[in-house]
């Protein structure tokens, strides 16, 4: 139950930060290293999602 629960709570993690990247491509004044951050961030919530979902499904 454990990790549902972590993924659950990854998966609402990567969904937000989806949308805070859109939000901030649509904004001119937005940097774009601010953006490529939360990109990085968001492959990083993506790589950890798998990592678990592997790891659930071998138990």
């Amino acid at each position: 139950m454990a990790i549902e629960s972590h993924l659950e709570t990854l998966e609402r993690k990567h969904g937000a930060l989806e949308k805070e990247i859109s939000e901030a491509q649509a904004s001119p004044a937005t940097d774009d290293l601010k953006i490529t951050d939360m990109k990085r961030r968001k492959l990083m919530l993506k790589e950890q999602i798998e990592k678990l979902r592997l790891t659930a499904t071998r138990h």
